[in-house]
């Protein structure tokens, strides 16, 4: 599902080469996105890994193993001199089984394997890192040497050419190949396409949160109702179309005058419709009503995205009482009341016992943003609404996890001027803005029934945007 952002078309113009060339600017990668493995996958297992392995056969994929900088790899330019070893097959992924790194001198072999995939990736190429949490592991050294591994995932990903990516799982202990197979899935496809330079931790999926026997990987929520709210129109219609394309019966929620293009969405999607306020007492109710009685009276919720939210901006200084509190009611608040009504699992309609919550945060949450002082908090609350909503969950088989989107094309940073636009868009290591579907993707990942071992995680999805990164 390549689809082409508004830069690329822009940069397809004669007027918007002539712009780019007298600017110094090159063009974008095209980016590789959809349910496309991006293939061939390397794998590189180094001292005391294993693990990476099990998860490739999990998924099915076969994967070549990976040589390390010896010298019969080394090889000679067109003048003689060495040049940087290279892998016998061009890799579209190399997977790094990085997880018995516990030496500072370890990370040698991570240089090795790395270095010859840093010009022989393919276009749109990912390089997916694996490491033990630092919280199972045993010395000064070794914690040190986890963050160690963090620190080069993001240089790699800020390196990496031609639209290629680097992200880095954090592996809990006690965590499985069928825990880590829903991540790596994601992260060896199209769908991650504007995921880079970013880590995040996996765990065991907790009793209860077993997929069963009628998951089907390729149709992943069939028979299951997910409830996006802000579903009218650009990230949230994204969603609705994703979750939908996976097998989703969606409830597209947003205010009454969206009601024409939300109406639009729900039909597209087969879904159904509901005009909501989320700022009122009761709306958690409402949605919960909904779902009984559109659905069915046992019909309960898999998933809830809270994609609903608006923006005030004005300097903290020319900030009014009024642009504050709206901005915190609607991105922040809403989502708290709602989840604390829809938790309740005697509600007819409300979440199911094992079930999703997915908030959109924001890098303005993660690095501030001029200007948006009342959006950057409303952004860090939903982050740390889900480190602690998700503690307060432990005892559950409910994951709470967020996404933070950074500059994405949609008719809003349609309407910001064209210099600060540019700017806004070349600020990450991917050289352009991401698309709605890329949010997407992200977040029906966040909700797979066999992602139940991510849970209390952030995750950009901002092309590593070089603020805050």
């Amino acid at each position: 599902m390549a689809s082409r952002s508004i830069l690329e078309t822009i940069y397809n113009t004669g007027p918007g080469r002539a712009v780019a060339r007298r600017a110094g600017l090159s063009d974008p990668p095209r980016l590789k996105r959809g349910r496309t493995l991006i293939g061939p996958v390397v794998l590189a297992e180094l001292d005391g890994g294993g693990i990476g392995a099990s998860v490739l056969a999990e998924l099915g994929i076969s994967a070549e193993e990976a040589l390390r900088d010896l010298p019969e790899l080394r090889t000679k330019d067109e003048k003689g001199r060495e040049a940087p070893p290279s892998y016998p097959t061009r890799p579209g992924s190399l997977v790094v089984d990085a997880t018995g790194l516990r030496s500072i001198e370890q990370l040698e072999q991570l240089r090795q394997v790395l270095r010859p995939a840093m010009k022989s990736l393919e276009r749109s190429g990912r390089i997916v890192l694996l490491a033990t949490d630092a919280s199972a592991v045993d010395g000064l050294e070794a914690h040190a040497v986890a963050q160690g591994i963090d620190g080069i995932n993001r240089t790699v990903g800020k390196e990496l050419r031609g639209g290629s990516t680097s992200n880095l799982v954090f592996v809990r202990e006690g965590t499985t190949a069928a825990d880590l197979a829903s991540t790596v899935d994601f992260l060896l496809e199209g769908r991650s396409a504007f995921v880079s330079g970013q880590s995040w931790r996996v765990g065991p999926r907790k009793e209860g949160d077993a997929t069963g026997t009628d998951y089907d990987r390729s149709c992943p929520f069939k028979g299951r109702i997910v409830v996006v709210t802000g579903s009218a129109r650009g990230i949230g219609a994204a969603i609705s179309r994703t979750f939908a394309r996976d097998g989703a019966t969606v409830v597209a929620v947003d205010i009454p005058a969206a009601g024409e293009s939300l109406a639009e969405v729900a039909n597209e999607v087969g879904g159904s419709a509901l005009q909501l306020d989320i700022t009122i007492p009761e709306a958690g109710n409402r949605i919960a009503a909904h779902v009984a009685r559109v659905h069915g009276a046992d019909a309960k919720i898999w998933a809830i995205v809270h994609n609903a939210g608006i923006t005030r901006d004005k300097m903290l200084a020319n900030m009014d009482e009024k642009r504050w509190a709206q901005v915190l009611d609607v991105n922040l608040a809403a989502e708290i009341r709602m989840n604390e009504i829809l938790l309740d699992t005697s509600l007819p309609g409300g979440l199911a016992e094992n079930s999703r919550i997915i908030g959109i945060a924001s890098t303005s949450g993660v690095a501030g943003n001029k200007g948006q002082t009342n959006y950057a908090a409303s952004k860090a609350g939903v982050m740390g609404l889900v480190w602690a909503e998700s503690e307060a969950l432990e005892h559950r088989p409910v994951t709470v996890n967020a996404v933070a989107p950074g500059f994405i094309e949609t008719e809003m940073t349609g309407a910001i001027p064209f210099v600060s636009r540019e700017i806004f868009r070349r600020t990450n290591s991917l050289g352009q803005g991401g698309q709605p579907v890329d949010v997407a993707e992200t977040i029906a990942w966040l909700a797979n029934p066999a992602s139940g071992g991510v849970t209390g995680q952030v995750v950009r999805v901002c092309g590593q945007n070089l603020v805050g990164a």
